[in-house]
């Protein structure tokens, strides 16, 4: 979802129990291949300045090219992002909470090879104050709930 059209994103202690939406938005939803995700973080601490950073990046494949996913795609690059992954445990991550990701490329691939994918490889970047928080079970059910 566009990080602007979170009008609230309730959070204590590493876990958000709630995301407010403007109306009619909602979280996009891709159903993945098993296996074919990544979600990673990479903390940097600087004691000379006092600070951290957290480096975060998102990488998936989507199978099959269509109109509709490329439109989607255009409309996602164009924008900051919010980013939820649900982990192999079942457990939500958010990604982007403060300054969002963006996209860093799209690859669209028609193949070779009949093995080949035909599809799109995504890659998201951004930076953030901290590590991703956790999405709890009740908010994960809202995200494809348009807002009100």
């Amino acid at each position: 979802m566009e990080l602007e059209n979170a009008t609230t994103i309730t959070a204590a202690a590493g876990v958000v129990t709630a995301i407010s939406k403007v109306a009619t938005k909602k979280f996009f939803k891709y159903n993945l291949v098993a296996h074919t995700a990544d979600g990673s973080e990479s903390l940097k601490v600087s004691r000379e300045a006092g600070t951290i950073e957290c480096d975060q990046s998102v990488k998936f494949p989507i199978n099959k090219m269509s109109v509709a996913v490329r439109n989607e795609l255009l409309l996602l690059a164009k924008n900051r992002l919010l980013v939820v992954i649900v982990d192999e445990n079942g457990s939500g991550w958010l990604y982007g909470k403060e300054y969002g990701l963006g996209v860093a490329g799209i690859e669209a691939k028609t193949g070779v090879q009949l093995a080949d994918r035909n599809g799109y490889e995504l890659s998201f970047e951004g930076k953030e104050k901290d590590l991703a928080f956790s999405v709890d079970a009740a908010t994960l059910l809202t995200l494809e709930t348009p807002g009100v």
